[in-house]
């Protein structure tokens, strides 16, 4: 078997969309020939996804899932085309997967970084341009310092940017192109709420005090 370097993958990946290890394994089934490791993945069905983004997404499931003994739990809701798809095995492991996926990343706060407002990515740089650390720098060396910063706290942000909780090769988002390329059509997250067992009870508490104390 050819040995695949990171950068032939690479290539692969950007040029199908495909995830990495799906891109690997065309590769070393092709003995590295990039072409044919391209009609190897179309064999397959994975570089359907990307043409079948566009499509209207109306069936699905809400899904959830309770962890830690009751004390954190999430309902997600993912949309596909079809009930027929709806009912699939694969997509109903999807779904759930993605739901333990979010109990697992408590800094995620968005489906992808296209749904962060812009007045949060404002705020992350003026916190960041402020930091002591940046204070004698040049400021262009400063505005690139802070925007490497602000992209690493925006992915930390998106659900599609996080690596898969059971193989940490592949992002979230790769999964799903994956589940769109054996499935046949477009899957989409469409939302997601978290949980957690007395969050906000404190700030609860004192609005209560507050309303006693002024009646």
């Amino acid at each position: 078997m050819a040995d695949i370097s990171a950068k032939l993958v690479k290539e692969l990946r950007e040029s199908t969309g495909a995830g990495m290890m799906d891109c690997k394994k065309a590769l070393q089934e092709s003995d590295g020939d990039m072409e044919k490791a391209k009609e190897w993945l179309r064999q397959k069905g994975i570089t359907s996804a990307e043409k079948k983004a566009g499509r209207l997404a109306a069936e699905g499931m809400v899904d959830s899932y309770i962890h830690a003994g009751g004390r954190l739990g999430v309902l997600v809701e993912v949309n596909c085309e079809t009930d027929f798809v709806a009912r699939n095995d694969d997509f109903k492991e999807l779904v759930h997967d993605i739901a333990m996926q979010i109990a697992a990343c408590p800094n995620v706060e968005y489906v992808s970084r296209d749904e962060i407002p812009q007045s949060v990515i404002d705020k992350e740089k003026q916190v960041e341009m402020g930091r002591e650390d940046l204070a004698n720098k040049p400021e262009n060396i400063r505005e690139k310092i802070v925007q490497g910063r602000i992209d690493k706290r925006l992915k930390d942000l998106a659900l599609m940017d996080q690596p898969y909780i059971r193989d940490q090769g592949v992002t979230v988002e790769e999964l799903v192109k994956q589940t769109v390329g054996k499935l046949g059509e477009n899957i989409q997250i469409r939302r997601f709420s978290r949980f957690v067992l007395g969050e906000g009870k404190g700030e609860d508490a004192q609005e209560g005090e507050g309303e006693a104390e002024n009646a």
